[in-house]
């Protein structure tokens, strides 16, 4: 393991600038709105921002406040954070993210996660905190070679933590964090204490749609599923199946790139009009700003591609049954994903946590971190 710090040279600043600069956009209809991707008005609004406002060196300097590595497993380099709390007896807990997120989501979460009675809650609450990035995201690549599912990333998640010495540990996730979490709990419950998600996908047990005691919000939940691969997906069906030919496009052009990412953050969190209404806009320009620096569009979209056989909705099939540690659920009501209870407990009976949660969308550390670590304390506490 060898300390990291990150170093973006200022000629890749600069570059970055005169690629802002030098755009060329394209003409829309007016009033165009968001129903055919992000309006021009609005992204020129944002790269200009982007471009003569944001500060990368302050976002870079607050994450260089927190102790950061590297190590190879299975051939990949892997970049993580790792936050030890000043309680000694604090909890291991494993944080993974999704695409198009990275660990700069869970920026706001470190300190209460690590240092609880500074932020309202007991010192029983505290966890060390171990935030890796996902092999070919950000400072984890690009990758040099193929095969990333999700048990090899569990496995090698399983052997950082082992690294560290941790062998009892607590893995939380999102996305496909949420998936990788459920695959290392499954294979190394003698390591794993327990698994909190806050995105769970659900299919009917038997396999074709069974409505049978299901309740009304059970078939809503279910239907804006259904919405959500017909008409929300496309995204996928490119990176699962392009992915290099679309890494041309974003790694060489920064406002392709913010476009890309921005329309998700628009449309899965609990925004009103803009992203900004759920989030920051400097930690969303940061999240960016590391898929650019560090060229990993093309990398990032290749997990969809290891996965194609399995997305979008039988990835619900992937996690083996039945999990052998508890299960904390946080669902989140702007989340794309809306997991149908029912049939949740069915393939996870040992679910010990379910919240539904009044606000936030898919990006909850980075929307709601009062809620998302408020969520985790109370299912820490049912494990003590």
């Amino acid at each position: 393991m060898k300390p990291f710090r990150i170093d973006v040279a200022q000629a890749e600043l600069d570059g970055l600038r005169s690629r802002i600069a030098a755009t060329r956009w394209p003409a829309e209809p007016v009033d165009a709105g968001w129903s055919t991707g992000v309006p021009v008005d609005y992204l020129r609004q944002l790269a200009d921002y982007w471009r003569e406002e944001y500060d990368w060196r302050a976002a870079e300097a607050e994450i260089n406040g927190y102790p950061q590595y590297t190590t190879e497993i299975d051939g990949a380099t892997i970049h993580f954070l790792h936050v030890r709390s000043a309680v000694a007896n604090a909890t291991p807990l494993l944080l993974t993210n999704g695409w198009p997120g990275s660990f700069v989501e869970f920026l706001d979460v470190i300190g209460p996660l690590t240092d609880p009675e500074a932020h309202g809650g007991d010192a029983a609450d505290a966890f060390h905190v171990v935030l890796p990035s996902l092999p070919g995201y950000g400072f984890s690549g690009p990758l040099t070679d193929t095969g990333w599912d999700w048990s090899r990333i569990a496995q090698a998640w399983a052997e950082l933590m082992s690294r560290l010495g941790y062998t009892d540990y607590v893995a939380q996730g999102g996305d496909f964090g949420a998936v990788v979490a459920l695959t290392l709990a499954a294979i190394a419950p003698e390591r794993v204490r327990a698994a909190h998600v806050n995105m769970l996908f659900t299919a009917p047990p038997s396999g074709p749609l069974d409505t049978g005691g299901l309740t009304e919000d059970d078939l809503a939940r279910h239907d804006h599923v259904a919405r959500f691969i017909a008409n929300g997906t496309g995204y996928m069906a490119v990176q699962a199946t392009r992915p290099r030919t679309l890494a041309y496009a974003l790694t060489d052009s920064p406002v392709g790139q913010l476009a890309w990412i921005v329309e998700k953050f628009r449309e899965w969190t609990d925004s009103e009009k803009v992203p900004e209404d759920a989030v920051s806009i400097d930690r969303l320009l940061t999240n960016v700003s590391v898929y650019w620096f560090t060229r990993t569009a093309g990398s990032s979209a290749r997990m969809y591609h290891e996965f194609t056989d399995v997305l979008p909705i039988t990835v619900a099939q992937q996690a083996p049954p039945p999990l052998p540690v508890p299960l904390g659920v946080a669902v989140y009501p702007r989340d794309p994903i809306q997991p149908v209870r029912a049939w949740a407990e069915q393939r996870f009976p040992n679910i010990i946590q379910w919240t539904e949660q009044p606000a936030g969308g898919h990006f909850p550390a980075m929307e709601q971190p009062e809620l998302f670590v408020a969520d985790l304390w109370a299912f820490h506490r049912k494990l003590r």
